[in-house]
C-alpha cells in the first residue's frame, strides 16, 4: 500500500520544502563561529566550548533514531508542526542562556527540533515521480547544502554587528515563519506502515540487517561525510594562524567558497537520472580524493586552498544525491526508516571526522590533515567500486516497482 498524498509535488511546494530544509538546517552549524563569543560573554573556559557545537549534532543523531522513523506511522505534517514548536522554543532558550548548563541543554533541544529536515526529505522523495525522483531529492539536498554551507557566513555577519545572541533571535523568527508555512502549504498523508513504537525502532535494525544496499549507502556516506567535517572542523584553526592570521568574520567568509556544494547538488541531480547513481558517486568520491591533494598543496596559499574547498564540497554534495536516491528507493514504505538510519551513520560520521580531525591536526598539522581525509575519501572509493551490485540492484529494481 502507498501513502495517500492530497497534494502533488508542484514547483512551489518543491521550493517551499526546500527552504524550510535549508533554513532549518542551519540551526545546526550557526554556533560555530560563534563560540569564542559565547565563551567570552558568559565567561567559560575554552576547554569547555568544545561542548557546545556537539550539543546540537547530539541532538539531531538522537532525533534521527526516535523521531525520525515518527513519519512513517504519524501524519509528517503533524510530525513537522509539533517539532516547529520545539525548535522555536529551543533557539529563544539558546538567546537567553544564562550560563553553560542551560546553553548546552537548549542546542541539543535545538537538534532535536532540526529533525524537520529529516521530515521533509521522505515527505517530498514519497511525492515524486520515478522520471524525476532524482531531481527532487538534488533540490531539498541543495537546500540542505545551502543552509549548512551558507549559515556560518550568516551567523558571522550578525554577531559582528549585533552580537552572538541576536543570531538565535533571528534564528527563531526564521522558524516561526517558516513553521506556519508549511503547516499551511504541506499536505496530509496517510502512512501505510501501522507499527507500534517499540516494533517500529526495532524494524531499523531490521532494514539494516536485510537490505544490504542500505549497509553500503550508510558506510560509504558516513566515510565521505567523516571527511568533510575533519575539514570543515578545522579550517579556522588553519587559517586564524600563520600565514593566514583571518578573524573570525574573515574565516566566516570562506562559507562562500563551500557554496559549491550547491552547484555539485544540482549537477549530480540532472546526471543520477541519466547514468545511473553509482557512476555519479564515483565520479563524484574521486573529486573528494583530488580536492584533499589540492588542500595539501595549497597549504599556503589561500587561492589554491579555496580551490580544493570548491572541489571537495562539488564531491560531497555530488555523492550525496544518487546514494540518497538509492535509498529512498529501497522501500517505498520505509522512507523515513531508512534516511533514518543512513543519516544515523551519516552523522557518527560527521562527529568521528570532527573529533578526529582536530586531534589529527593539532599532532601533524595541516600535512596530517589532508592525509587523513584523502585517506578516508579513498576507502569510500575503493569500497563503492568492489561492492557486488547484482543483489542491490536487484532490490533496487523491485523497490521502485512499487512506484
Amino acid at each position: 500500500m502507498k501513502n495517500i498524498q492530497t497534494k502533488p509535488l508542484s514547483k512551489k511546494l518543491l521550493f517551499i520544502m526546500a527552504t524550510a530544509i535549508a533554513a532549518t538546517g542551519a540551526n545546526l552549524y550557526y554556533n560555530q563561529p560563534l563560540i569564542p563569543s559565547m565563551g567570552k560573554s558568559l565567561g567559560l573556559r575554552e576547554g569547555v566550548l568544545g561542548v557546545i557545537p556537539s550539543a546540537s549534532q547530539i541532538g539531531y543523531a538522537v532525533a534521527i533514531v526516535f523521531i525520525s522513523p515518527l513519519g512513517d506511522v504519524m501524519n509528517r505534517k503533524l510530525v513537522i508542526r509539533n517539532l516547529s514548536i520545539i525548535l522555536v522554543i529551543a533557539l529563544m532558550g539558546v538567546y537567553l542562556a544564562p550560563n553553560l548548563g542551560i546553553l548546552v541543554a537548549a542546542t541539543f533541544v535545538v537538534g532535536l527540533g532540526a529533525n524537520i529536515t529529516q521530515q521533509l526529505l521522505p515527505l517530498g522523495t514519497s511525492l515524486a515521480t520515478p522520471e524525476n525522483k532524482g531531481k527532487v531529492v538534488a533540490t531539498l539536498m541543495t537546500g540542505l547544502a545551502s543552509g549548512i554551507l551558507l549559515s556560518r557566513t550568516l551567523s558571522g555577519f550578525i554577531a559582528e554587528h549585533f552580537g552572538w545572541r541576536a543570531v538565535f533571535l533571528s534564528a527563531a523568527i526564521i522558524a516561526t515563519i517558516i513553521g506556519v508555512v508549511l503547516h499551511i502549504v504541506l499536505p496530509s498523508n496517510q502512512p501505510a506502515a501501522k507499527l507500534k513504537y517499540t516494533k517500529l525502532l526495532v524494524s531499523m535494525f531490521t532494514l539494516v540487517k536485510t537490505k544490504p544496499l542500505l549497509r553500503e549507502a550508510a558506510f560509504v556516506g558516513a566515510l565521505w561525510f567523516a571527511a568533510f567535517n575533519a575539514l570543515w572542523a578545522t579550517i579556522a584553526i588553519h587559517v586564524m594562524g600563520k600565514p593566514f592570521s583571518f578573524s573570525v568574520q574573515q574565516v566566516g567568509l570562506i562559507g562562500f567558497v563551500g557554496a559549491a556544494g550547491i552547484f555539485g547538488a544540482k549537477i549530480a541531480g540532472k546526471w543520477v537520472d541519466k547514468i545511473g547513481a553509482r557512476k555519479v558517486m564515483a565520479i563524484s568520491l574521486a573529486v573528494v580524493l583530488l580536492s584533499f591533494v589540492v588542500m595539501a598543496l595549497g597549504q599556503n596559499n589561500i587561492v589554491v586552498l579555496c580551490i580544493g574547498i570548491i572541489l571537495l564540497d562539488l564531491g560531497v554534495f555530488g555523492s550525496q544525491i544518487p546514494n540518497q536516491v538509492r535509498v529512498f528507493s529501497i522501500d517505498v514504505n520505509a522512507q523515513s526508516r531508512t534516511n533514518a538510519v543512513y543519516m544515523l551513520f551519516y552523522y557518527i560520521g560527521a562527529s568521528l571526522g570532527s573529533a578526529f580531525g582536530v586531534s589529527v591536526i593539532s599532532k601533524f598539522g595541516w600535512p596530517g590533515l589532508t592525509i587523513f581525509g584523502f585517506s578516508l575519501a579513498a576507502i569510500a572509493l575503493i569500497f563503492h567500486l568492489t561492492r557486488k551490485t547484482k543483489k542491490q540492484t536487484k532490490d533496487l529494481k523491485v523497490s521502485l516497482s512499487f512506484k
